[in-house]
């Protein structure tokens, strides 16, 4: 029920976001994670109290799935003093320390040597934590990525690298931007453990996620997990984009019918939790509409905001 809970606490915020974006109040880009809830969700849900996570620009189910809370949230969307960062992050730098999530980042796989230093200090300090990051199948393309895996693999290091692969670069597919047939057979040739499947059942991920964290803590080793989804949305913003001639809305159609949602609450009305089902999200779309109001009342932060918090030089 809590994995239900916490994927459709994403679905229904952006579909907050979906209805109120044309309003033209929220000043941000959107990198909206519809069709990804399972992939975060299950992973998050098997890390331990004590994690570290790192994200993309596709920061919303990680901030949502991670705090459960949406009056930051919105409020960060609306660029209000209210927001997690005080309107200064917007939809693509979302954090939370306080719940584990460090840092998301607009800059493609930027993310990925920030989740290496957060694992070496660990190991460096003799904490027992482990360093999770998430990115998208295109940030494998940068060379970071490599150095990073080589880095983590070499020394040992607690991470569980998690790549979210939706087959896509913005708009270029994996056949033509790749000189190779499998990330992870690659991947596999590096000392970590490789895991792979499909990310719509939010159980199966969660039981995946299990099996790569318990062998970080067994072998002592980083652990690779790349789980394949459908991003239903264009790469930016809140629409379809069916009509831009690299992909065809059958290729939707076919992802919809193993929808994570749809799948998770079809395995919960068959064992008699309907009316819990149907409670949470009312509770749920209540929370939502309430945020969204209060972020649009709250204040815009104050101009002596500006240089607070940020790294700046003459």
């Amino acid at each position: 029920m809590d994995l239900y809970k916490k994927m459709y606490l994403i679905r229904e915020a952006e579909a907050e976001i979906r209805r109120e974006y044309n309003n033209d109040e929220m000043k941000t880009p959107m990198h909206m994670s519809l069709g990804s809830e399972a992939i975060v969700v299950g992973v998050c849900h098997a890390l331990p109290e004590s994690n570290h996570v790192y994200g993309t620009y596709r920061s919303h189910a990680l901030y949502l799935a991670l705090t459960g809370e949406t009056d930051k949230f919105f409020a960060e969307m609306y660029g209000k003093a209210t927001g997690c960062a005080k309107g200064k992050a917007g939809s693509m730098h979302l954090s939370s320390p306080e719940h584990g999530l460090m840092a998301t980042s607009a800059v493609v796989a930027t993310t990925i040597p920030w989740a290496l230093g957060d694992a070496f200090q660990a190991v460096y300090s003799n904490i027992n934590r482990i360093t999770a990051v998430f990115f998208g199948d295109g940030a494998t393309d940068e060379g970071v990525f490599w150095e990073t895996l080589n880095a983590a693999c070499l020394m040992k290091l607690p991470i569980l690298f998690v790549c979210e692969d939706n087959g896509l670069a913005i708009h270029t597919s994996t056949e033509q931007r790749r000189g190779y047939d499998s990330l992870t057979d690659i991947v596999k040739k590096f000392r970590c453990n490789v895991l792979e499947g499909t990310g719509n059942d939010v159980v199966e991920v969660y039981a995946m996620a299990n099996k790569t964290i318990n062998y970080i803590i067994t072998d002592k080793k980083p652990s690779f997990l790349c789980l394949k989804y459908y991003r239903y949305l264009e790469h930016v913003g809140v629409n379809e984009d069916f009509n831009a001639g690299y992909r065809s809305r059958e290729e939707l159609l076919k992802w919809l019918e193993k929808d994570p949602l749809y799948i998770h609450r079809l395995k919960l009305t068959d064992l008699g939790y309907t009316d819990e089902v149907e409670e949470i999200e009312k509770q749920i779309r209540e929370q939502v509409l309430a945020s969204r109001i209060k972020a649009q009342e709250a204040p815009f932060p104050d101009k002596d905001e500006l240089m607070k918090g940020v790294f700046y030089g003459e």
